[in-house]
């Protein structure tokens, strides 16, 4: 598979400096930060620092230090903000959309963690 990542998109400014964020958590692989527009009381982005396009780009070709990295940034994220049923919170949802039809904004990879109230059903059946 072939992807062509587009370095000036708004998150690789981000990642450059160029655009501020309000950072949640950053590691060598992984930052993450609250969304501009939130869409529950907690909305926070992870993007993973390599220029990937989507999660399966993501997932075939970083390496297994930028995936575990990802995923545990993503986990401690959710124990802070008080969202992980495992944590004693109520639960929260991850979104990443993939292209076209996936209504992919951005393309960087990138997973919403959404949670602090009740999120509803994902899909409205067609």
């Amino acid at each position: 598979m072939a992807y062509t990542y587009d370095d000036q998109n708004i998150f690789a400014r981000i990642l450059r400096g160029e655009i501020p964020n309000k950072t949640v958590a950053e590691t060598d692989h992984t930052l993450a930060f609250a969304d501009l527009y939130p869409q529950a009381p907690v909305h926070v982005l992870v993007i993973p620092k390599g220029a990937y396009v989507c999660f399966d780009h993501f997932a075939a070709e970083a390496s297994d230090a930028e995936i575990a990295d990802f995923h545990r940034v993503a986990a401690k994220i959710c124990a802070e903000l008080e969202v992980s049923p495992g944590e004693g919170g109520g639960g929260y949802r991850t979104i990443s959309n993939a292209g076209e039809a996936g209504v992919q904004e951005v393309p960087h990879y990138h997973m919403h963690i959404l949670g602090g109230r009740p999120l509803g059903r994902m899909l409205a059946k067609a």
